[in-house]
């Protein structure tokens, strides 16, 4: 053992849970098993091959040596910044106090050096995705959770108002970290009756303390109904706008432009310019990271500039949301044969199963060659990676597994 290293850091895992699941489901692939693997976080074609926007490689092609060589500010190109934040507000003037971030991730884990102390807890939904534990434990900052609403169910007001209470009583501020719309891990959204009960709490609050409320968004080209993603999107700028509760984005290019290993995003606050918060969030980027890859900014800008290369990129988008809007549509009728309840993905790359001991499920399901993943509350299953026609033997695995054997 390298004892060098603090007692505190010799405890962890090899690897992240999620990416040993998948390696293990690849090395049993390998030597010739027939395997379901439901693990996988990126979208795939019905053959397995990672799909790749063509638009955006088209555009990636075209930057010049001066457009990916250079060092890129620190806070990000201000192009850049502007540009991602209308790929969701429109109509914003600016992108407000916003910095470039290695990815949603980079933006996740400033939020948690700039609205919280050492010591204090962060709120989420549960569940969630499961490096928000990660994040949290590696900033000293401990995650309390209230409940993602069941499907068909309405948002648990009183858990949320209990919650609320509790952090606000305890540590006199909130930063609550919301994955809506196109939650991860339940592939489902907030009616608009309980994002406007949430937003009513979060008003409350925020006459008692210092609320933030980061959207964590990174599915939202790939949803059922598009109009219900840009609605959201309008009640949430509205409840910016207003400037009661600092609300603010995790904005990430990964999924969106399947550009996952460029590793580039931002936070943002479109609605506060405060150059008190944009001081903040330049020396967090300094002292991190510092500067982000020029390559990635310079073809969000490019993008920006090109209505025709947006057509393309909302058409390919459409197509994969399709492809995604098939497959819950077959695991769907698949858990019903299979005697199970529906899922009602809305959008997103995955859904959640709901089950008792989803660990013992898992390893069982493990056994029948369909891999996936245990959460506190349920099994993650990623439609990205999962053909339509593999849905029947994902229900019956499930259903052989939750019957011990």
């Amino acid at each position: 053992m390298t004892l060098q290293l603090l007692p505190t850091r010799r405890a962890f895992l090899a690897d992240d849970p999620i990416f040993a699941l998948n390696a293990e489901a690849q090395a049993r692939k390998a030597g010739g098993e027939s395997v379901l693997n439901a693990t996988v976080g990126a979208l795939l074609d019905d053959s397995g091959q990672l799909v790749i926007l063509e638009t955006v490689m088209d555009l990636w092609r075209e930057l010049t040596a001066l457009e990916v060589a250079p060092y890129a500010p620190i806070a990000g190109d201000p192009g850049f910044l502007k540009a991602l934040v209308r790929r969701h507000w429109p109509l914003v003037p600016s992108s407000g106090a916003a910095c470039a971030t290695p990815g949603g991730s980079g933006a996740l884990a400033i939020s948690l050096r700039n609205f919280l102390e050492p010591g204090q807890s962060l709120l989420t939904a549960a569940p969630f995705w499961s490096p928000y534990g990660t994040l949290a434990a590696e900033n000293g900052v401990a995650l309390a959770t209230a409940p993602w609403p069941r499907a068909g169910e309405a948002l648990d007001t009183g858990a949320w108002a209990a919650g609320l209470q509790a952090l606000m009583k305890a540590q006199g501020r909130i930063l609550l970290w919301l994955n809506d719309p196109c939650h991860n891990p339940t592939g489902r959204s907030l009616s608009p009756a309980d994002r406007a009960c949430l937003a009513g709490l979060l008003r409350e609050a925020a006459t008692r303390g210092p609320v933030t409320l980061l959207l964590d968004f990174a599915y939202l080209d790939y949803a059922r109904d598009p109009g219900a993603v840009a609605a959201a999107l309008a009640d949430y700028e509205a409840l910016g706008a207003e400037g009661e509760v600092l609300v603010g984005a995790s904005l990430s290019i990964s999924k969106s432009l399947t550009l996952y290993g460029a590793r580039c995003g931002a936070l943002a606050f479109p609605w506060r310019n405060e150059p008190t918060l944009q001081a903040a969030l330049t020396q967090s980027c300094r002292g991190t990271w510092s500067n982000c890859a020029r390559a990635p900014q310079s073809l969000v800008v490019r993008l920006a500039q090109e209505g025709r290369a947006q057509e393309h990129l909302s058409a390919e988008h459409r197509h994969w949301s399709e492809v995604l809007s098939h497959r819950a549509a077959a695991l769907d009728e698949a858990m019903v044969a299979e005697g199970m309840e529906a899922l009602h993905w809305a959008g997103g790359f995955f859904v959640c199963v709901p089950v008792v001991e989803p660990t013992e499920v898992c390893a069982r399901m493990q056994a029948d060659g369909v891999f996936t993943v245990p959460l506190p509350e349920g099994l993650r299953v990623g439609l990205c990676g999962m053909r339509a026609a593999e849905a029947p033997r994902f229900a019956q695995a499930l259903r052989r597994a939750l019957v011990p054997r």
